[in-house]
């Protein structure tokens, strides 16, 4: 419930004041769940606070106390407080928080750096650097310094840097291009995965924004991020 929630129909002004002051615990950092209990006056005669182990009783305690002066300018002996710790109830927010999480820890192949060089007269050296679970893993490739060229250097060496960690499976880049659709300039980017005696192929895009070599690298990655994770 919003704490900018109006009143419902037949609320007196201390139960709005209460719902209020509910609302406001519970929005506090480590509370799951608030509830308060009115005296016969409609003051608050107790407050009950559920919480995770991250902060400490009496620190809780405190920050309902200062939070309520504050906020709406309420003065409650923090005898009144109590507070309970669980490791196992978890509110819905912080369910979904977790999912979302649990979901982007598992695309842990990702892109760190791309450095092109030019050793010598009309040749480039592209370097490719990805992350994978904290380790860092390099591919480079050498070729004519031209801006295609270079796009399908920055691809296999991407490639190149993902084979790096497979055993019994591979990737091979079947193409790269710079397209225009929508208004944009797109790399599409076409990866044969192969595994055992199986291949299917792997399509990804990204849209040119940092520069096209780039673009080749995030392409090759958006085609073969889930599969390659599930060769681990």
């Amino acid at each position: 419930m919003s704490g900018n929630q109006a009143p419902k129909p037949g609320d007196a002004p201390a139960q709005w004041a209460l719902r209020r002051a509910e609302e406001l615990i519970a929005s506090l950092a480590g509370v799951l769940s608030a509830r308060i209990v009115a005296d016969r006056a409609g003051g608050i005669e107790e407050v009950h606070v559920l919480t995770t182990p991250e902060i400490q009783p009496k620190q809780m305690v405190r920050n309902v106390e200062s939070a309520l002066m504050a906020q709406l300018g309420l003065k409650v002996d923090h005898r009144k407080i109590s507070v309970a710790q669980t490791a196992e109830m978890k509110p819905i927010q912080v369910l979904e928080k977790e999912a979302v999480a649990e979901a982007a820890s598992r695309r842990k192949l990702v892109f760190v750096d791309l450095v092109i060089e030019s050793p010598r007269p009309r040749r480039v050296t592209v370097r490719v650097l990805l992350k994978l679970d904290g380790e860092e893993m390099e591919g480079v490739e050498e070729g004519v310094d031209e801006a295609r060229s270079r796009v399908q250097l920055a691809a296999r060496a991407a490639v190149k840097a993902m084979e790096r960690e497979l055993e019994e499976s591979g990737v091979v880049l079947e193409g790269v291009r710079v397209v225009d659709a929508f208004d944009r300039k797109i790399v599409l980017a076409a990866v044969q995965g192969v595994s055992g005696r199986n291949s299917q192929l792997l399509v990804g895009t990204c849209e040119v924004k940092e520069s096209a070599e780039q673009a080749a690298v995030l392409a090759v990655l958006d085609a073969t991020n889930r599969w390659y994770l599930q060769q681990k």
